[in-house]
């Protein structure tokens, strides 16, 4: 019975793949039923669309680049003049690529070939490689005649027109109605400092003169910024130095203070009340003069120092001048140099933050310091080579070595060995004596959580010998922590360890002492285990029909899943013998 139904199943077979080819055209298999709008095949999983200019069966109704009748256009592939094999991107066509408009849009739908059993689409298909240039994808064509037409316009009707102007027109010649600004009761940042010359009435802006781009003259139309600390410079030339000595402005210290006043703060043209500030020049230098060739007493810098508080504007600006002298041969030529510079009386003192939490590299360490935050130093060598009262800053991650002679004031055999001890401590420690290390660039002094402490070994004693400490290695601890998307840098300890010797070997008859400092970050962070592998793109199912069969019985997985295939194996056997 069993031999029956095999042989059954075998003509069944026989008589399904015997069935006559549907008729196939240009390498497109169609179907025997007509094609609808509906047809055509189902999404798959892994579908790529696309829409692109290319060729299409057919040519265009309208040819726009068709411009000379009876000849061929250059790549006007919709010309009929250049043949049939342009418009179906054939090989005889003459063209390297087609003029735009030519060709019609093209829209597509692509999916892995090797997932394809049988094509029988009647629209035009191709395979083609995917961007990875290692898939083949097998594209089919969609004719979608809607891709080759604009929408149709709406009517155009007197209440519509302006409407539409306004929602897709473009600036015109017309310019905007220009508004004047209103006028601030205060100054901001940038805005021009305005000055008032009360004999004439007139209101203008203090000028910051600066070279005009390459030529490096001055311009002195350049109007010097609120709370914008600067410094230009740039040069003038001179054909006539006789007639400008005494009339030029520019080499005159009067021009740049006498004769106006500053605003206090900026002034409103329709309630003219200002509030006037005299410019204090320093030292009042003498006026140019002109003796024989040579012009004395020429301004060749000027540094203006202005005190402000907040809104309530500039309170106090004061002017430095630098004069020279300048001679009067042909082309003379003067460079003279313009400061500006902001300060706050009312302001108070801001130290930076090493980080916000986590330290930034390259930022100094900072200690607490009997209370106070300070940064972290080391010692620094003079030009003789002798330790400087300069120290050096720690810079988070940035390892160091310095090396001085200390200048012991006695002879080292005639110095008292605590005394001594004590005085190099001090020299390695600086004036500030770090007793407790920031964790993080922001910490508080408030908050002793926010502090790690710093081991020190000192020198010891060693078989009644006095030991003196001769180098410093400060070795700093630190991690990463929190996210790794926005991982913060943290300091978890830190040691002072002293390298001592005794001191009958460093030269007793010497009051000098080789001192050496050295600054090393070790970085222990632990970084997370690495994620498991994220599924590919395409996923395939198994090909070979004995796959579950093979994995089960390979033992591969979970016990659970080993007795599960096993199970299924023997299902699958019992139906066989059953049958």
């Amino acid at each position: 019975m069993a031999v029956e139904q095999l042989i059954v199943l075998l003509l069944l077979l026989v008589l399904v793949l015997g069935k006559a080819e549907p008729e196939k055209e240009n390498d497109t298999l169609y179907s025997e039923e007509d094609p609808t709008n509906e047809m055509g095949p189902s999404e798959p999983p892994e579908v790529w669309r696309e829409e692109r200019a290319g060729h299409r069966m057919g040519s265009l109704s309208v040819c726009p680049c068709d411009l000379h009748p009876g000849y061929c256009d250059l790549n006007c592939c919709c010309d009929s003049r250049c043949g049939s094999e342009c418009s179906m991107e054939g090989s005889m066509c003459p063209f390297s690529f087609c003029l735009p408009g030519s060709t019609r849009a093209v829209s597509r739908v692509c999916l892995e070939k090797s997932l394809l059993f049988r094509n029988n689409t009647p629209y035009f298909t191709e395979v083609v490689p995917d961007s990875s240039g290692c898939t083949l994808l097998f594209c089919v064509q969609l004719n979608n005649s809607k891709l080759n037409y604009f929408q149709k316009p709406q009517v155009i009707t007197k209440e519509n027109l302006p409407l539409l102007s306004a929602q897709y027109g473009r600036p015109s010649f017309i310019l905007p109605e220009q508004t004047e600004p209103s006028s601030s009761s205060f100054y901001r940042v940038g805005d021009p400092i305005q000055i008032y010359f009360a004999a004439s009435s007139v209101l203008s802006v203090l000028k910051q003169p600066a070279s005009m781009f390459a030529s490096r003259l001055c311009s002195d139309e350049n109007p010097a910024g609120f709370l914008e600390s600067k410094s230009t410079s740039c040069i003038r030339i001179f054909t006539n130095l006789t007639s400008k000595c005494t009339t030029d402005p520019a080499l005159d210290a009067a021009s740049y203070y006498r004769d106006f006043s500053v605003l206090k703060v900026p002034v409103n043209l329709t309630v003219f009340q200002p509030l006037q500030v005299k410019i204090i020049p320093v030292t009042v230098p003498a006026s140019p003069i002109l003796n024989g060739s040579t012009c004395y007493n020429v301004v060749s810098e000027v540094l203006y120092e202005v005190e402000f508080n907040g809104i309530h504007g500039i309170q106090n600006i004061s002017v430095q001048f630098k004069v020279d002298n300048i001679y009067g041969n042909p082309k003379s030529i003067l460079q003279q140099r313009f400061s500006l510079s902001f300060w706050n009386k009312n302001h108070s003192f801001t130290k930076w933050r090493s980080g916000n939490p986590g330290y930034i590299s390259g930022v100094p360490l900072v200690a607490l310091c009997n209370g106070t935050q300070q940064y972290v130093t080391i010692l620094q060598t003079q030009d003789n080579g002798q330790c400087s009262e300069k120290r050096y800053r720690i810079l988070f991650r940035e390892n160091m070595r310095t090396a001085c002679q200390f200048n012991a004031s006695v002879k080292l055999e005639e110095a008292n060995c605590s005394h001594l001890q004590e005085s190099v401590y001090r020299a390695f420690q600086g004036p500030h004596n770090p007793g407790r290390l920031a964790i993080t660039g922001n910490a508080d002094a408030s908050q002793p959580g926010e502090w790690n402490s710093i081991f020190t070994q000192r020198c010891t004693m060693q078989d009644g010998r006095c030991m003196i400490p001769i180098s410093l290695e400060i070795q700093v601890i630190w991690a990463q922590v929190g996210l790794l998307s926005n991982p913060q840098a943290q300091i978890l300890g830190a040691r002072y360890l002293y390298i001592c010797k005794p001191l009958k070997s460093l030269g007793t008859y010497m009051n000098m002492l080789p001192l050496t400092t050295t600054v090393a970050f070790t970085d222990v962070t632990k970084w997370p285990e690495p994620p498991r592998s994220q599924p590919r793109a395409y996923w395939k199912l198994p090909f070979d029909f004995f796959f579950p069969f093979k994995m089960a019985l390979s033992g591969v997985g979970s016990s659970s899943g080993s007795q599960a295939g096993t199970l299924l194996v023997t299902l699958t056997l019992c139906g066989v013998l059953v049958s």
